[in-house]
Parts: structure tokens; sequence; C-alpha cells
């Protein structure tokens, strides 16, 4: 550290006043980040109150899926869940999922656009793009819209609209307490994580969900709420339907070396699988795009190729959750499976794309599923060696779909756990996932999830690491050699030294110290240039305002937030234990200076790699 030297005439320092009192409680020092606080207890008290609420909601969209299902196809009045396979309308039921489109697309027109789809995207490019502001209307629009199309015969899974539901009211009740953005995702997500723990009982899945799809963090301050929303939200399922299994099967046992491997394969199998679904479905809206018909008229053309494949197999049509738990528990033969797998997929996809309001996880479940199930019956009949169990390759395919089209892999192995409560298949699951999301992402760039907004230019988080700034402390970082002037010494001569002082005196900014070597403030070149002063004036009488300092000890994302919030390009480091005691200054320079050496080190890991590939 250097110091501009006393000239003969300098002056001795002056009293300073109060605004200059060399001391931490007079600089403006950015506060260290702490992981928990206060606040985070409100939000997580809020988040469970929240859970209650959402679900008592999952509960009336259910009544409300069945009342429809009921209603149309079996002419009672009931709120009974209810699968539409059994109806015995003949051909007239080709028509239900017709007029259930049109109910959709009219909705849609003339209600909220936003109800199209699944609801998992347009969550997400709220929190992306909207600061987690979702519209009020898709709080009663959106669970509506999905218990006409469900119980119409849509091939959707209820739980999808209801963690767009959840995630609604959760963005409803932040935009009503004026919350920050921070907190009002968290409540989007603890509402949305609440809602497929009440359908599912999955409340660790729920969590992951949440994690990789909507919070795009994992931070304590987010992770504390949603998880306890999660858990409200499945115990309010154990209450209303009991503890057992959401998708019962018989014990499975564990596998061998040999069966494990194959279910990798099965999974890497299943990850090509994913992909060829992923662009089925788009493909199949792209050409819906194509049509010279306004769009509200689509959910009633896609609903008619519901109602046609649903005419010839009637398992294809409603939520299908007892399609899951009769492939898993191998209740049926191979060629009933493969045709499941076919016809829900083509009746999910061109639903799907048509632009109706209804979810993809269970569509993705069945299809899957029914896939693994066909593919291990066959293996365990003509190759009975490889030790294969058909229900639970059933089991891994059905997570390993999900996890390949999603890239929530680790949603997809917890969830498969949870709704079959199978820890057997905790191992052939996590092998089977990790090489679908394997496949999956080194076919496509995009998912299921994200490719539609990632086309209206949102650009989505694909990896969550630390952040590499929040790791390095400012002390190890910043610039020691640092020019400082002395409070006492007139302004005349640091003109002079200024005019004449070569590259010392080229700095834009100058601490100013008193005579015990104590931080007092900063001068900029155009403080000292001001032709307001003249040469007389001591530099103690030109600050206006106490230093914006950083400690040694904070990070340099603290430092970075405290320059912005300060609008200013740099900060004095001070030594916390030493009041104002000046050890160097962080600039902006220094924040990049940072990131090129992580660069630099990720660059020679690349490189080290590339020559290793290259050699013979």
């Amino acid at each position: 550290m250097s110091e501009f030297p006393p000239g003969p005439h300098t002056r001795a320092a002056v009293p300073l006043a109060p605004s200059l009192d060399p001391t931490l409680a007079a600089a403006h020092m950015p506060r260290q980040f702490r992981p928990l606080d206060g606040r985070v207890a409100w939000i997580a008290g809020t988040s469970i109150v929240l859970a209650a609420l959402v679900a008592l909601v999952a509960q009336w969209l259910t009544g409300l899926i069945g009342l429809v299902t009921n209603l149309v196809y079996y002419g009672r009045i009931s709120t009974q869940f209810t699968s539409p396979a059994h109806n015995t309308l003949g051909v007239w039921a080709i028509g239900i999922p017709v007029l259930g489109g049109l109910v959709v697309g009219l909705m849609a027109r003339f209600g909220s656009r936003a109800i199209r789809g699944h609801g998992i995207p347009e969550a997400m490019e709220q929190v992306l793009r909207n600061d987690s502001r979702i519209p009020p209307i898709i709080t009663w629009l959106k669970p509506v819209s999905s218990a006409v199309a469900i119980g119409t015969g849509g091939p959707f899974g209820a739980e999808g609209p209801i963690i767009a539901t959840g995630g609604a009211l959760g963005s409803l009740l932040g935009q009503w307490l004026h919350v920050t953005a921070d907190e009002r995702k968290t409540l989007l997500a603890a509402g949305a994580a609440a809602g497929m723990a009440a359908v599912f009982a999955a409340p660790v899945a729920a969590v992951l969900l949440a994690v990789e799809l909507l919070l795009f963090e994992r931070r304590a301050r987010s992770l504390i709420p949603v998880a306890l929303a999660a858990m409200v939200g499945a115990g309010m399922h154990v209450y209303f339907d009991g503890a057992g299994a959401v998708f019962p099967m018989p014990d499975v046992h564990s596998a061998s070396l040999v069966a494990l491997a194959t279910y990798v394969v099965l999974g890497a199998l299943v990850g090509v699988a994913s992909v060829g679904v992923t662009r089925l479905s788009y493909g199949i809206e792209d050409a819906f795009e194509r049509l010279p018909i306004h769009w509200m008229w689509w959910p009633a053309m896609g609903g008619l190729v519901v109602g046609v494949v649903g005419y010839f197999m009637p398992r294809t049509l409603g939520v299908g959750y007892d399609n899951i738990s009769l492939v898993l528990g191998g209740g049926i033969g191979l060629g009933a499976m493969l045709a499941l797998c076919l016809m829900k997929l083509l009746s999910w996809s061109v639903a799907l794309g048509s632009g109706t309001s209804g979810g993809t996880l269970a569509p993705l479940f069945t299809i899957g599923g029914a896939l693994g199930g066909a593919i291990g019956i066959a293996l365990a009949t003509y190759v009975p060696w490889l030790g294969v169990d058909p229900k639970l390759a059933a089991l891994v395919c059905m997570a390993a779909m999900f996890a390949g089209a999603s890239r929530a892999f680790l949603t997809a192995v917890v969830f498969a756990f949870e709704t079959t409560q199978q820890s057997h298949g905790l191992l052939p699951l996590l092998g089977a996932c990790a090489a679908a999301f394997l496949v999956s992402g080194l076919m496509m760039r995009n998912t299921i999830m994200t490719e539609k907004i990632v086309r209206r230019g949102v650009r989505v988080p694909s990896e969550y690491s630390a952040d590499y700034l929040d790791q390095v402390h400012v002390g190890d970082a910043c610039s020691r050699e640092v020019v400082s002037l002395k409070a006492s010494q007139l302004l005349g001569e640091v003109r002079q030294w200024l005019a004449t002082g070569g590259e010392k005196a080229s700095h834009q900014g100058f601490p100013i110290l008193n005579d015990q070597g104590a931080l007092l403030g900063v001068l900029t070149r155009r403080d000292l240039f001001n032709p307001a002063c003249v040469d007389q004036v001591t530099l103690d009488t030109l600050l206006k305002r106490p230093p914006l300092v950083v400690g040694a000890d904070h990070s340099l994302r603290e430092a970075a937030d405290h320059m912005v919030e300060a609008n200013v390009g740099r900060l004095i480091v001070v030594d916390p234990r030493v009041p104002m005691k000046m050890l160097g200054i962080i600039t902006r320079g220094d924040l990049l200076a940072a990131h090129a050496k992580r660069l630099r080190s990720a660059r020679h890991a690349s490189r080290h790699f590339r020559f290793r590939e290259s050699r013979p």
C-alpha cells in the first residue's frame, strides 16, 4: 500500500465531523449473507397454510373430475373418482372428448390462453421471466378446464393441473403479501410441491420436482418452506385416502448383478424412446400450428382422436392411474401392454399437441411402464438367465421415461420408490434413470418441459452449481497496492501531484486516511478537480459521506451485490477486526479476474480431456 508523501505545506488534521467518524458503524458495509433468518420462518409458516389449502383444492379437483366423468359417461351425479373405460355408450363415446375439447377451447379463447398445455412449462416461464407472477385467473380457470378435459376422457393425469394450480395459488398469495421475488418463487414452488404430494403422497419427490423444475436452486431458505409444504400435502393425502402405496405392486426382490446391468441397458433404451416421445409430441404441436383453423378448435380436433382411440381401447381414456397399478402388478400380458403403450402414446401426444389442458406425468409413467413391462415379459420368457423381473422392469422403465423426457432425474427415482414403497427397486431405478438421463441429454438439447418456452426465447438453467464468487473471500482477490491520501493534505498539493505524479496518480479514486491510518472516505478525480473547491482547503473538508467498504472476510458475491446496490465500481477492503484499517481495494476488474481464473481452470481440464481422447 503506497501513500502520497506529505509536502511542506501539509497541515495537521482538523477535528473530524461526526459523519467522518473512522469506525465501521459510520461506513456502508454490506451485511454478510445468512442462510436462515426470521424471514424464512415466516415464509415457512405461510407455506404450511398454503399447502393445506392446496391439498383441499386437490381433493376438490379430483371430485370435480369424478363429477364430470360420472355425468357424461354414466349419466349419474357423483364425485367418486372413476375411470371412463367401463362406459357402455358404444360409438357415442367418441363424441364426448370432442365436446370436452370444444369447452376447453372456448375457455382458453375467452378466458386465458395460458390454461393450454400441462401447466409446468408455463409455471417455469413465470418463474424465469415474470418474477413468479401468475395471473390470478389461472388459479380457478386451470383446474376447471383440466377437470373438463380429463373428465371427458382426456388421457392426462390430474397431477399436472393440481401442480399448476398449487403454483398459481402460491404466486397469488405472494402477490397479495407483497413479498420479494425470491420469496414469491418459494411460495409458488411450495404450492406446486404440496399439490404433487397431495396427489401421490410422495413428499420427497415433490421437493425434488420443485428443485429440478421450478426453483432452479438448492438453498435452505427455499428448501425448508417447500419441504414443509410437501409434508403437509402428503399428510392431507394420508388423512383423506390412507397411507398405502399409491401404485401397489407385489414385492420385488433385490436384483443380481446381471439383472442390474440389464435394467441399466433398459434405462438407456427408454432414454432413446423418451427423446422420440418428446419429438413426437412437439412435432404434432407444430402440425397443429400450421393448420388454417383458429387454435380454439384444435382441442376439439384432438378430442376426436382421443375418442376414436378410446373406442377401440377404452383404457386410454382418463387419468389411467389404475393402468399404472395394473402394469406394475403384472395384471396384463405382453400384447395388451404393447397395445396400451402405443395407443396411450397416440392419444396423449395428439391431445397434448392440440393445446388442451392436462398433465404429462401419468401418461409418461403409463407409456414407460407398459413398454418396460412388455420388454420384461419378453426377457423373462426368452432370456430367463438374465434374471429380469417383468414387474421391476416396468417400474424402472416407468421412471426412466419420465427422467429422460423431463431430465428431473432424482424426482423420477424417488417418485417411483415413494409411490410403490419398494425399497429393492432403488438400485435398479438409480441406474436406469441415470442411463436414460445420459442418453436423453446427448440426443436432445431441450426437454418436454422446456422445449415450448425455449422456443419463446426463455433461457432455462439446466445445471445448478455453487456460485463461484460466493466461494472466494474478498481478502484473497483484492488489490493490496493502493495509493491513498492523507486527510490533512492541501487540495492544491494533491492537484499538482495528480498533474505530474505519473502512473500512481492515474487512478480514478483515492482512499482518504487520517493521521492514525484509519479510513475516512474516498475522493474521486472529479471531486479533487471540482472548480468550486479552492487549493487551500484540506482533503477532509471535501468528504461528503462515509466510505463504501467491504470486509476482507466477505465473499466476492457480497462485494458484487454491494457494488450494484451502491452503483459504484470499487470498494475499500477493511479488516473488520481493526475498525477501518484499510487492507486494499476491490474493483469490478478483480471480480472479472476471479471468473477468469475459473474459466482457465475449466479450459485446462477440457484440453487435457481432448488430448487424452486424441491419443492412439
